[in-house]
């Protein structure tokens, strides 16, 4: 009687590296498929074994990565998106201020001012703090002729609350940093 384990081939060093490699992530499920692939060419339950977990490891991780930075709220993430958004925002007041040196007037809307900007332009006027919107506009209010107001919704979309995110201050310019949005904007 010949032993079932005897049809068996050994995967050899060359399959378990290839198998290791499935490790690495996203790049490493096309090693773990290869590797799962290869324990049944030879009937190797170790090396199949193997492969599915490098590929369950990159599925994790990138689980993970996607729950703590869409999902988690008040994590590092919305930290880094709320220090974004400054940054975004102080460039789209510098860009407001660049209209109406063109223009002789501040921008009426957002969309104004993004239709006026060239086409490889480095400012970013959707809302950084969002991340389950397809795409908000941070808020922008014109004042008066000579004054506006730009702020991001914050990780609640909502206007006027805590979590809203303002530009920095700068003197002699338009902008008014500290305006409160009346309710109902």
């Amino acid at each position: 009687m010949e032993n079932e384990q005897g049809n068996a081939k050994e995967a050899g060093c060359l399959g378990y590296v290839i198998g290791g490699m499935s490790f690495i992530p996203l790049i490493g499920v096309l090693f773990g498929i290869i590797a799962i692939i290869w324990g049944f060419a030879i009937k190797h339950t170790k090396l199949k074994i193997v492969g599915v977990c490098g590929i369950g490891f990159t599925v994790i991780l990138y689980s993970a990565l996607g729950y703590f930075g869409f999902v988690q709220e008040g994590g590092i993430y919305d930290e880094l998106r709320g220090e974004f958004a400054k940054t975004q925002l102080n460039s789209a007041v510098q860009a407001i201020e660049f209209y109406k040196v063109q223009n002789g007037h501040y921008p009426e809307s957002l969309e104004i001012l993004q239709k006026s900007l060239p086409e490889n332009s480095m400012v970013f006027l959707l809302d950084a703090a969002q991340v389950n919107t397809g795409g908000k506009l941070y808020y922008y209010e014109l004042i008066d002729e000579g004054s506006y107001h730009i702020r991001s919704y914050g990780r609640d979309g909502v206007i006027n609350t805590a979590d809203d995110i303002l530009p920095s201050p700068i003197k002699n310019v338009g902008l008014v940093a500290d305006y409160q949005v009346p309710s109902g904007s």
